[in-house]
């Protein structure tokens, strides 16, 4: 089985991006009946991907390609669940890859990485620009930031 396993933190420094190429976003949900369901355009190509419940910092998570047109029409008329757009950068620090998420529109301001690990054992490094671990925060899911659109009062560092 494909297991997801990631921690996310907000970013206290985003200049940490300045001066990368970062690849445009955007992503909506189609479906939640336990697993999500999101359809996600990344650069100029399309994506679906089924997201099961996180058990600690692990879920279930199946991803596959798909045409760009497919997804342009299902985030255009089958995102019941909420969508939202963001940049991505890739910020690497001691060999772990940060994905660094600057989002735009309704949220705007919030910047947020992600860090996937190989087993839940594993403690990637802390570099200085990361603020509040939020991994376990369920407001900073890109499922729920979906919906409502609003970032959420940060978690204390």
């Amino acid at each position: 089985m494909a297991v997801e396993i990631e921690r996310k933190f907000l970013v206290r420094d985003p200049s940490v991006v300045a001066g990368l190429a970062g690849t445009r976003m955007g992503q909506g949900y189609i479906a939640d009946n336990g697993m999500w369901v999101r359809v996600r355009i990344a650069g100029d190509t399309g994506w679906l991907t089924l997201k099961g419940p996180t058990r600690g910092m692990s879920r279930a998570e199946f991803e596959y390609q798909i045409p760009l047109a497919d997804a342009q029409q299902l985030l255009a008329e089958h995102c019941a669940h909420g969508s939202l757009t963001k940049v991505r950068y890739i910020v690497t620090v001691d060999g772990f890859d940060f994905e660094v998420d600057v989002f735009d529109g309704p949220l705007a301001g919030l910047v947020i990485a992600e860090v996937e690990l190989a087993s839940e054992a594993i403690e990637p490094p802390r570099p200085a620009w990361l603020g509040a671990e939020v991994t376990d925060d369920r407001r900073y899911t890109n499922a729920q930031l979906a919906k409502t659109r609003t970032v959420p009062t940060p978690a204390e560092d």
